[in-house]
């Protein structure tokens, strides 16, 4: 039995799903496409139940790829019962999505999520009358605090057994005669799916269905467009238009039966956004939220790194006593040893506070504020608005931010986004920069890197906005409430990536680490040091750090777990300058994006695109680390490094 979860973005969705997913959830992509879903086990009154949770979406037109898959997965899966989350204060935008659910003819319940907010907003919801209404179910929850989640899918057990699919509202006459006309074409031809949600979905010219029926009934289209313009001409708007608008008549309909609008509770959560999106102080607390986080990262790394570092010493000299030095063999176990090291005692002290942090970030609802603040910003420098979304995704990892960027309707959006997203420092690359800056010169010039990427960031936007001339529209998105995160949550979304470090970077590390033991025991290293030689001598590193440049592209811890191996100590303050640390700090966050990047990088842009950013990257990280180096040999008297 299959339970699809489905809503619009921040409804509190995937939050209910994490509530009951436990650690054994999977997230794969759908066939062919980039598009993720997360997919997971439970057991719900004795029997065990496949949950999937569908990515966010306003809605199932199919412009773009997750609309198309998730229409795709609930029409044509084995799909039992659609669990609809909607975000209980701001009902009208939810229900506008339960209308096209209930035109799928599937079992359906629908779950108001956040009603402890939809109380504070003075809102007061019916739910017996909205559950008459719809004709399906409708329950209460705050799955932030795990009330109301064990009747939800007792109840959704029950419809799925029931198996009676609800019936969809009926709209205006003229739109119900197109939509039966429409129909009387169809005659079976699309199954699995039924006649009247193919009629519906064509009169709206959902792209998937109107190829499907190009290609098995080719007449078909034709009438279909003559109904569109009897409905363009009669409503003075397209039909896609018209049978959005009778959506959201419908819901407003609903709502207005349904929810009573008392008095608003203002808390100190509605006074914060005056602050932290006022025009010059939302800013400033972002600067000293940011310090705030970086100080917590270093400290809690500063505070684990050392003794891990001794223990791990005295372990594997330890190890190695029992092996003849100089040899072969004793070499692939040092390089083994070191690659385990570096993955446990130098990454994982910085990153998994990283994680946490971001997480906590995210659930409380600061980083579309984030996200707000820098569009406001970026904007003016010629960035494309909705660039910022795999800005947000990048500081995470940059594969799911270049994947982003198929929100964007243009393909010159597409790549201006792409390339700016991949100068984004992702976790990988801000471990680098916590275990060598942070750790050697301080927290403050962690940050200081921190806001000088921003600032290349803004100027290479611009640049590319002037090379690539086009308008730049504003952001449109929406703001959800401030919420408490729950520890579970956030340490759930740490744990899944911290997994995918231990699963699929550690292992790499760890290679790494041996390849580079094995250069330098056949004397191979300095072949490769020469290939890096001009980037390494114009940026005043040491020969020996060509080795870790050329294998970051491979994994960008890699390049500070190999740092070590090359020059010989992981005590970086006895082997590199402080100009030298910032230097190669600065270098590592912009050059040339991770393996896995720039394989998503091909196949969402094409090889053409994939090699022209990679080249760009190079140039911006010469010229961003040469002028760091430059403003760290000037700054060194007054910042004491």
């Amino acid at each position: 039995m299959r339970f699809a979860l489905i809503g619009q973005p921040n409804c509190g969705k995937s939050t209910l799903f994490n509530q009951v997913a436990g650690y054994k959830a999977e997230t794969g992509n759908f066939s062919g496409t980039t598009v993720t879903f997360t997919e997971s086990k439970v057991r719900v009154l004795g029997e065990v139940v496949n949950l999937v949770d569908l990515p966010g979406t306003y809605t199932l037109a199919g412009m773009n790829p997750a609309e198309r898959e998730s229409l795709a997965y609930l029409t044509t899966r084995e799909v039992d019962v659609i669990i609809n989350v909607i975000d209980a204060s701001h009902l009208l935008q939810g229900l506008n999505l339960t209308m096209e659910l209930l035109e799928l003819n599937r079992p359906l319940v629908v779950t108001l999520n956040m009603m402890d907010e939809a109380a504070r907003l003075g809102m007061q919801i019916d739910g017996a009358r909205l559950a008459e209404l719809l004709g399906v179910p409708v329950l209460p929850l705050i799955a932030s605090k795990g009330r109301g989640i064990k009747l939800l899918f007792t109840t959704a057990l029950e419809t799925a057994r029931a198996a009676a699919p609800p019936k969809r509202l009926r709209y205006s006459k003229d739109l119900e005669d197109a939509i039966h006309a429409t129909m009387a074409g169809i005659d079976g031809q699309f199954a699995p799916l039924q006649a009247e949600l193919v009629a519906i979905k064509l009169l709206e010219g959902t792209p998937q269905l109107v190829e499907q029926a190009r290609s098995i009934v080719p007449g078909l289209l034709p009438n279909v467009q003559a109904l569109q313009h009897v409905i363009e001409h009669s409503h003075g708007q397209p039909a896609a238009w018209v049978v959005n608008t009778e959506r959201r008549n419908q819901a407003s309909r609903i709502v207005s039966s349904v929810m009573r609008q008392g008095e608003r509770y203002l808390s100190l959560r509605d006074r914060l956004d005056d602050i932290l999106l006022h025009p010059v102080l939302g800013y400033v607390c972002l600067v000293v939220i940011m310090l705030l986080f970086f100080e917590g990262v270093y400290g809690f790394g500063r505070l684990v790194e050392p003794p891990v570092l001794a223990v791990l010493d005295i372990l594997s000299q330890y190890i190695l006593g029992f092996i003849a030095p100089g040899t072969l063999f004793a070499q692939i176990v040092t390089g083994l040893i070191q690659g385990i090291t570096g993955g446990i005692a130098i990454v994982l002290p910085y990153l998994l506070p990283f994680l946490v942090g971001m997480g906590v970030l995210e659930d409380i609802g600061y980083l579309p504020r984030i996200a707000f603040l820098m569009d406001a910003l970026m904007h003016k420098l010629g960035l494309h608005g909705k660039a910022v979304v795999p800005f947000i995704l990048g500081y995470g990892c940059n594969v799911p931010a270049v994947m982003s960027t198929r929100i964007l309707e243009e393909k010159r959006d597409r790549y201006l986004a792409a390339a700016l997203a991949t100068l984004v420092p992702c976790a990988a690359r801000l471990a680098v920069v916590f275990g060598l800056v942070a750790f050697y010169l301080g927290p403050v010039l962690a940050l200081a890197i921190y806001l000088f990427n921003l600032f290349v960031i803004a100027v290479t936007g611009k640049l590319l906005s002037r090379a690539l001339p086009e308008d730049s529209p504003g952001l449109i998105m929406e703001i959800p409430v401030y919420r408490l995160p729950t520890l579970r949550t956030v340490l759930q979304k740490a744990r899944y990536r911290v997994n995918e470090f231990v699963v699929e970077a550690w292992p790499v590390l760890i290679g790494g680490s041996i390849v580079l033991s094995l250069l330098v025991y056949f004397k191979l290293s300095s072949y490769f040091d020469l290939l890096a030689r001009p980037v390494t001598w114009t940026l005043g590193l040491p020969q020996s750090v060509g080795v870790p440049l050329i294998f970051g592209i491979l994994r960008k811890e890699l390049s500070l777990v190999m740092l070590g191996q090359a020059l010989g100590s992981t005590n970086f303050a006895r082997v590199l300058s402080p100009e030298q640390m910032i230097t190669f700090s600065v270098f590592v966050v912009f050059y040339i994006p991770c393996l896995a990047t720039l394989s998503v990088l091909r196949r969402e842009l094409g090889t053409r695109a994939m090699f022209s950013i990679a080249g760009l990257t190079v140039v911006i990280a010469l010229i961003a680390a040469f002028a760091a180096r430059v403003l760290a040999i000037l700054a060194a008297p007054f910042i004491g490094v």
